[in-house]
């Protein structure tokens, strides 16, 4: 038998190397008083205070100034002089605890059969235990919005907090809106090879604009069925039908997935008609119709920025000037990361490409805090460091929307201290180790 030494350096690292992201487990509740002192937290509504502090209580935010004083005793400090303090970063738009591997079935539990699914709740099917999680709390992402993804009407959708045993306790707005996919408008394959495609693909039996504007009938039908159900007493519970109350009370917006003009142009449809809060999801094109959108009070979620433009005659930068264009006009908006590669990580980094095309950095802040939890219906508890709202916070060495200075070092939700770690981080102490890499 051979004789294996380790050193006791050696060993440390390779018990620090086998730690396995199972041994992450959500933070107690916060007990006792903390502060954060001496950073430059930027609020998320704009301002900026230079050297300030903040005094955590019970998971609320106490006290945000300058001059507030640190009691002697039991009390934790965290000094932050020289870092930034941000408000826990919101990712607007996901499938996040409802799809782990795209290519394993097992693991994906986002969609439901058939084209009408308004009772359907996302939130019943999150999985808190998924790996994605830990990496995005790691970029500073401390709330996400979880929904389905369907044909046609997917269902309803819950915001979560990323730090959390089960659905449960991660559920932080519960079922705070329902998910239209709208069909494609074009009379033809859209996209930049549509024109191409459509030379060698078979005639389709049917006008697929009309197609499409029916299915989209579909909608309306139900909704018209739904109000009648609503305004009257009935007899029996339709669940389907009850599932579109909150969507009339106004405790629900309606999330319309698109890019094209002529599909946002139908979002206005359904506020006339039925007089919905809606929300844009995807919105490529959105900069084209942004006064259409503020006059009828739509916001807009901005799926992907680092990408082409949607038509050949846009500017090839217009994904990144599209935030400044809906500013300007005043909508409200927010900035997603929907890459499947990325799974949400660069979502500050989205923002802070908005801020070099016209954003200031602030409004970018805002974009992937406050604003999103407007549209999300959650900024009385989170989005910005405010007395009052959710201890949501994050301590970043650097400018948190610059890649190479973004390294956040503290996060805290709802007052609790988290666990930076996750997977990305064990595997790349694993082979740094591995192959002696110092």
């Amino acid at each position: 038998m051979k004789k294996i030494i380790i050193s006791l350096s050696a060993l440390l690292l390779l018990v620090g190397a086998t730690k396995a992201q199972e041994t992450v487990y959500p933070a107690k509740s916060q007990k006792g008083l903390i502060f954060l002192k001496n950073g430059t937290v930027h609020v998320g509504n704009g301002t900026v205070i230079e050297n300030a502090t903040i005094k955590l209580n019970n998971g609320k935010i106490e006290e945000v100034g300058n001059n507030i004083a640190i009691p002697q005793g039991d009390v934790q400090v965290f000094d932050a002089t020289g870092k930034h303090i941000y408000p826990g970063l919101i990712l607007p738009a996901s499938t996040l605890g409802l799809q782990e591997i795209s290519g394993v079935r097992a693991t994906t539990d986002f969609n439901e059969i058939g084209d009408m699914n308004p009772s359907i709740r996302s939130i019943a099917a999150y999985n808190a235990d998924s790996k994605i999680t830990n990496t995005l709390r790691s970029n500073g992402i401390l709330l996400a919005h979880t929904a389905p993804v369907g044909s046609l009407l997917a269902g309803q959708s819950s915001v979560v907090q990323l730090d959390a045993w089960h659905w449960e306790d991660a559920a932080y707005k519960m079922d705070n809106g329902m998910h239209i996919y709208l069909p494609s408008l074009l009379g033809r394959p859209g996209g930049r090879l549509g024109a191409l495609f459509a030379q060698f693909m078979p005639q389709a039996p049917t006008d697929p604009l009309k197609a499409a504007l029916d299915r989209i009938e579909i909608v309306k039908d139900y909704f018209r069925q739904a109000k009648v159900y609503i305004e009257n007493t009935p007899k029996e519970t339709n669940l389907k039908m009850e599932a579109a109350r909150s969507l009339f009370q106004k405790k629900q917006k309606l999330f319309l997935h698109g890019n094209q003009v002529k599909q946002m142009l139908l979002a206005i449809d359904f506020v006339k008609e039925f007089g919905f809060d809606v929300v844009i999801v995807g919105g490529s094109e959105s900069w084209q119709i942004a006064d259409l959108l503020k006059q009828h009070n739509i916001s807009v979620i901005l799926s992907q920025m680092h990408n082409l433009p949607t038509s050949d005659d846009d500017d090839v930068d217009m994904p990144y000037k599209a935030p400044s264009v809906l500013q300007k006009a005043g909508v409200l908006f927010c900035i997603n990361d929907d890459d499947p590669q990325n799974r949400g990580r660069n979502l500050a980094f989205n923002a802070g490409t908005a801020a070099t095309y016209g954003l200031t950095k602030e409004e970018a802040l805002s974009a992937i805090t406050l604003n999103a939890a407007k549209i999300l219906g959650a900024d009385l508890t989170t989005g910005s460091i405010e007395k009052g709202k959710d201890a949501n916070i994050i301590i970043s060495a650097g400018d948190i929307l610059d890649m190479h200075t973004s390294i956040v070092e503290h996060a805290f939700i709802q007052g609790r201290k988290i666990v930076l770690d996750d997977k990305h981080k064990q595997l790349y102490e694993r082979y740094k180790y591995k192959y002696s890499i110092k």
